[in-house]
């Protein structure tokens, strides 16, 4: 895949205001929550992975429950619960599944370790940039294949937010070689954290509320979490000097809406299409937003001293290694993580054809 990065205006944030002009027709069936507020038919509590003052990352969410509550005109409720209030991050989906909450707002990597394939839908290291990702999800089977995984456990998987390449990671000290990874003690997710983890790292899965304190008291060496806007917030740059890229990890990181299947299921096609069209505004917005907001940050962290470094191209080659060695060993493994995965590999090769002749080199 192309490295080169592509930002394509789409128009889909459109389709929330033309689905606002379009008569819904009145359900008189209440859902998930009935009775908690008569004036809307559907009213869903929804715990979400990360706190909505995050930039990007978790505000996200509330323009989600914004919309949909707008272009329903009330009747469709989404109501916020922060990391923690109902249930932890790493626990959203089997919450869902477990028909305790009718919907969550999750990265579905979290459940890596129970679901192996679930990693792939969230992010995959050297794998698509978020434009291919949105590709392969919309118009070459991603979708359907997460759906044919998630149904039988009685989940609706919704793609619902999308940003770019996340930071490498903060580091104390420079890395100079893959030496520098032995023994370290870094949080890390998802399947990057498996292959930093095979060049002899010690890797911890933390929920990004408590890298912090992680990271002052020495618990951990270093981190990666999210974007340079969002690890800002957090206040990575204030115990850790180094921080890399790119984010070889992550160069793509998806968000669903997961929805409990009996709960989808009893909704009207109309409220259906409204949680659809809205997600995948919320696609488009989250990933213009997460574009727009990193240089600003690079620039104060420039004035700040903060070193932003590359990661020298001996660790990188390593990492990328690495990880196909990660991805062929859990593909052996697991016959839902090889389709999934050969299916985002096929269609890497058809759709690089395209990249390398689309777009110009950058300057």
């Amino acid at each position: 895949m192309s490295n080169r990065a592509s930002l394509v205006a789409v128009l889909t944030a459109f389709c929330v205001g033309l689905l606002m002009s379009l008569a819904l027709r009145p359900a008189t069936q209440e859902t998930g929550g009935a009775g908690l507020d008569p004036s809307s038919r559907v009213r869903w509590r929804m715990p979400v992975a990360f706190s909505t003052n995050l930039p990007v990352l978790g505000e996200n969410s509330t323009w989600l429950s914004e919309a949909v509550q707008a272009i329903s005109e009330g009747q469709i409720r989404l109501e916020i619960f922060e990391p923690g209030e109902l249930v932890s991050p790493l626990e959203i989906v089997d919450t869902v599944r477990n028909h305790k909450v009718p919907a969550g707002y999750t990265w579905l990597g979290y459940d890596q370790g129970k679901l192996p394939a679930s990693t792939l839908f969230g992010a995959v290291p050297f794998g698509f940039e978020p434009v291919g990702f949105s590709t392969w999800w919309y118009e070459a089977g991603g979708r359907e294949l997460a759906q044919e995984i998630y149904r039988p456990l009685g989940v609706e998987p919704i793609l619902c937010g999308l940003i770019g390449p996340e930071t490498a990671g903060w580091f104390r000290q420079p890395l100079e070689s893959t030496e520098d990874l032995v023994g370290l003690k870094i949080r890390f997710a998802g399947l990057g954290g498996e292959v930093i983890q095979g060049l002899g790292a010690s890797v911890t899965l933390l929920p990004g509320g408590e890298i912090f304190q992680a990271l002052e008291r020495g618990a951990i060496d270093a981190t990666e979490f999210s974007l340079p806007v969002v690890d800002q917030q957090l206040g990575f740059d204030r115990v850790a000097r180094y921080n890399y890229f790119p984010g070889w990890h992550q160069p793509f990181t998806a968000m669903h809406l997961v929805v409990n299947l009996e709960s989808w299921q009893e909704l009207s096609p109309g409220d259906q299409a409204t949680l659809e069209v809205a997600c995948t505004a919320a696609v488009t917005r989250n990933l213009a937003r997460a574009e727009a907001l990193q240089a600003p940050v690079l620039a104060q962290y420039e004035r700040d001293g903060i070193q932003t470094e590359t990661i020298p191209p001996a660790i990188l080659e390593a990492l990328r290694i690495e990880t196909q060695r990660i991805l062929d060993r859990e593909a052996a493994k697991n016959a839902d993580f090889a389709r999934v995965l050969e299916s985002q590999r096929e269609f890497e090769r058809e759709y690089d054809t395209w990249l390398q002749i689309a777009y110009p080199d950058r300057p």
